[in-house]
């Protein structure tokens, strides 16, 4: 009683080169070998610039610890995340040369 007709696309059957190429274009990945080694290494600078971003607290809340202000948390660590950031922006957007 239900005469919908369904939208089907079938694809017809061809051996052509043409075809078989970009059936394997379609099967490639956005992201290479490559991309994957940038974003390893955007994210491992990313950890090392929070990590030493972290400490220079005092236990007493009555005392000043001055540590918290030294340049390896002002300077070093944002520089860090920023240079980690960049990698990451990179690793997004590098694109390998065709080899064709």
């Amino acid at each position: 009683m239900d005469n919908k007709k369904k939208n089907t696309v079938s694809k017809p059957v061809t051996n052509d080169i043409k075809a078989t190429k970009n059936e394997e274009s379609a099967l490639d990945f956005a992201f290479g070998p490559m991309n994957y080694i940038l974003l390893g290494v955007g994210i491992i600078l990313l950890g090392l610039g929070y990590i030493l971003l972290s400490g220079g607290g005092s236990d007493d809340p009555n005392v000043f610890n001055t540590e918290m202000f030294n340049s390896r948390r002002m300077v070093v660590a944002p520089l860090m995340i920023v240079i980690g950031l960049v990698v990451e922006i990179c690793a997004i957007m590098f694109r390998p040369k065709n080899k064709e």
